[in-house]
């Protein structure tokens, strides 16, 4: 019989010819299709091996998990690991993994005991030294990697950049094209990375023919060619971009709703009746039930029976929470909210605006100083988890953390590199507020003044964003001069693009609450130029920030 026309039966025991009849006798718990040169993975439910088209076995060998064969090896797993064998059930190389996927064009997929991702060659040995966090099956010799930092691009079979663009996700070329996600949609890029046309989808499939079906952010279907062009609209929209538009602009609902759940105390109330929440936090009954039910349409809360409890999502908004959003709900609903009413007069060059001094207001107050900086550090906590691997210290160093709140980052960094010495230069209020730690120093002082400090590395975590360009560059100059030549200058910042305009709300609110802005890395390159630094290196981490590595001049 020709195992060529087998089908997996439909109850997936055994295989069947074109005429739906059994291809053999035996049963199995399992079956997979026949590859060639004919043969089959099967398992009985405690082992697994390879059958050939008459459901005799193709070897004597027993395994955990056989799968099907690629150029003449299969995958195979046992207690020492996956690795590849021959026909004959012989081990293709000595070599364990992980895991191993399937040979594609000589090359196959596996992963060390560390978690990396590479590629083997038959001989189970590395197609080139480097690891990835992903690494898919190689197509037309160009395979999809994924760095540590969550982004992709494609490789060439030697382990180097096909051509040297990332992206948020990507796909293996089909018929000269490769489907690619930014951070603004889906889209179809060339060999050279580049997108071959301007707009961008929800979803997209790949080219056949010359068009390819695609999912606009509407929620429409339609067909376009090479040029992003529709040529046939396959479903009309689903969401009417009024509408869309619409509850964009009242989102502030949502921020008021939040921040006076927290105000009056009725986050801290739950669980409990809505009649509970209203007299502990003396309010009136239909009040608080409209409120808690705004809370449910949020996610924050949800009813059970005449009870309301916070949600997962909700309990970042409790006080005591490691990452609380507490002081941030408040923060964004109140002074935050007022900043932002000026926008127009912001923007308008008649120079009666100028930027709030949010530091010394913040200053000002005990009780909003003591949340402001809760509110720095919960992000802090959430967004700084990468940063202290990301920086690649020897170990011995002196460290600034210019403008290191409460030490977030300085404790990480010390956690993984014990030995260095830290020294947080800080407003005086925020040293007040310190908790002294062990090789962990605080000083009081201003940015834009000399600092008075001698270190090997200085770090600037979410500082520069705050100031624009002159202020900026007096803070780079002063870490300039606490730095011998060869120091090392470590920025973390959310870094935006040239090309794209991802980020662009959050440079805005940086106009409105400090002054400052978001920067590309073309920008921060002329700013650490000015500066007597040098831009070595741009490193991109799964969370927002991003750190930019300057060496001193």
């Amino acid at each position: 019989m020709n195992w060529q026309s087998f089908r997996v039966s439909p109850c997936g025991t055994h295989h069947v010819d074109e005429g739906g009849r059994a291809a053999y006798e035996p049963r199995f718990l399992e079956v997979l299709k026949f590859h060639p040169p004919g043969l089959a993975p099967v398992c009985d439910g405690e082992f697994a091996w390879h059958v050939r088209s008459d459901g005799s076995a193709a070897y004597d060998r027993r395994f955990i998990r056989t799968f099907g064969y690629y150029e003449g090896l299969a995958a195979v797993l046992e207690q020492s690991g996956w690795h590849h064998i021959n026909t004959d059930g012989t081990d293709a190389y000595a070599s364990r993994f992980a895991w191993c996927g399937n040979f594609q064009h000589g090359l196959s997929t596996a992963r060390d005991n560390d978690g990396a991702y590479f590629h083997i060659t038959p001989r189970g040995e590395p197609a080139y030294p480097g690891r990835w966090r992903y690494a898919g099956d190689y197509r037309d010799g160009e395979a999809v990697v994924q760095a540590i930092d969550g982004h992709s691009t494609h490789i060439s079979r030697d382990g180097t950049l096909a051509h040297g663009r990332w992206f948020v996700d990507l796909d293996v070329f089909h018929k000269g094209f490769a489907r690619a996600r930014d951070e603004q949609g889906w889209m179809h890029i060339d060999h050279h990375g580049l997108p071959i046309y301007a707009r961008r989808f929800h979803a997209v499939e790949p080219f056949y023919n010359g068009q390819a079906r695609v999912e606009r952010f509407d929620g429409g279907l339609e067909v376009i060619d090479h040029t992003g062009a529709p040529l046939v609209e396959l479903r009309p929209a689903r969401q009417s971009e009024f509408a869309s538009l619409s509850a964009d602009m009242v989102g502030f609902w949502k921020t008021q709703t939040i921040g006076a759940a927290v105000k009056l105390g009725i986050i801290e109330a739950l669980p409990a009746t809505e009649k509970a929440v209203a007299e502990r936090c003396e309010l009136h009954c239909d009040g608080v039930r409209r409120l808690l039910r705004a809370l449910g349409e949020l996610g924050i809360a949800e009813r059970d029976s005449s009870q309301w409890a916070l949600t997962d999502r909700g309990k970042f908004l409790l006080a005591d929470h490691p990452l609380t959003l507490a002081n941030a709900a408040v923060e964004y609903a109140g002074p935050f909210t007022a900043m932002w009413s000026h926008l127009p007069e912001a923007l308008k060059p008649s120079n009666n605006w100028s930027a709030p001094d949010v530091f010394g207001e913040v200053a000002r107050d005990d009780a909003r100083c003591a949340g402001h900086h809760r509110m720095l550090q919960s992000y802090a906590r959430h967004d700084y988890a990468e940063i202290s691997r990301a920086i690649d210290l020897r170990g011995d160093e002196r460290v600034i953390d210019a403008g290191g709140g409460l030490g977030v980052l300085a404790q990480q960094i010390l956690t993984e590199y014990p030995a260095v010495d830290i020294t947080i230069l800080e407003r005086p209020e925020v040293v007040a507020m310190a908790n002294p730690m062990h090789r962990l120093r605080w000083q009081t002082g201003s940015l834009v003044e000399p600092w008075g400090l001698e270190a090997d590395v200085a770090i600037l975590a979410r500082v520069l964003h705050d100031w624009d360009d002159p202020v900026a560059i007096q803070i780079l100059r002063n870490a300039r001069a606490a730095l011998l030549p060869g120091g090392r200058l470590y920025i973390v910042e959310m870094m935006i693009s040239e090309r794209s305009v991802a980020g662009s709300l959050c440079d805005l609110h940086l106009l409105m609450v400090t002054g400052g802005r978001e920067r590309s890395a073309e920008h921060f390159g002329r700013l650490l130029s000015a500066t007597g630094f040098q831009l070595v290196a741009v490193r991109r981490l799964p969370a927002l920030p991003t750190v930019i590595v300057g060496i001193a001049s």
